[in-house]
């Protein structure tokens, strides 16, 4: 399990627009590339966003699940990129002063990501969520109260 936390200086509104607008998963995902579409549903619980991960032309096809929806505190997402695996990754927003605390929890689930040694694929993956969570704090506070 990999935990990262940052500070955002916007509402945990402003952090949860972002996180309701599929179409934006590649702008502040690492590592996914484009959008190939978002279920209607979304943010519902169930619903899709169809994505894919890498760079023309070895792009892999591949779709992320909300599986808990609570706003403005906490999103649950099944991650997928087969053949490597799937995770899952939790957002935590709590309010501060000036605005939000972020902890992003991602846990490879299944797949070779998940039985590979687990300070290694740890420390890669807080390495990328380091990024990940610098870039939804742009596009948070973007959009500030």
């Amino acid at each position: 399990m990999a935990v990262n936390t940052r500070a955002i200086a916007a509402s945990p509104e402003s952090v949860f627009r972002v996180l309701g607008n599929g179409w934006l998963f590649p702008v502040w995902v690492v590592g996914a590339s484009r959008m190939r579409d978002v279920d209607e549903s979304w943010p519902g619980v169930g619903a899709r966003i169809h994505h894919s991960v890498g760079a023309w032309p070895a792009l892999i096809d591949d779709y992320t699940e909300l599986l808990e929806w609570d706003p403005p505190r906490r999103v649950a997402m099944r991650a997928r990129l087969w053949p490597i695996g799937e995770a899952t990754v939790e957002l935590d927003v709590e309010p501060v002063p000036g605005g939000s605390t972020v902890t992003m929890t991602e846990t490879p689930t299944s797949g070779p990501f998940a039985m590979a040694p687990r300070p290694a694929v740890d420390l890669s993956i807080r390495m990328r969520n380091v990024e990940t969570l610098r870039r939804l704090a742009y596009l948070a506070e973007g959009h500030a109260d």
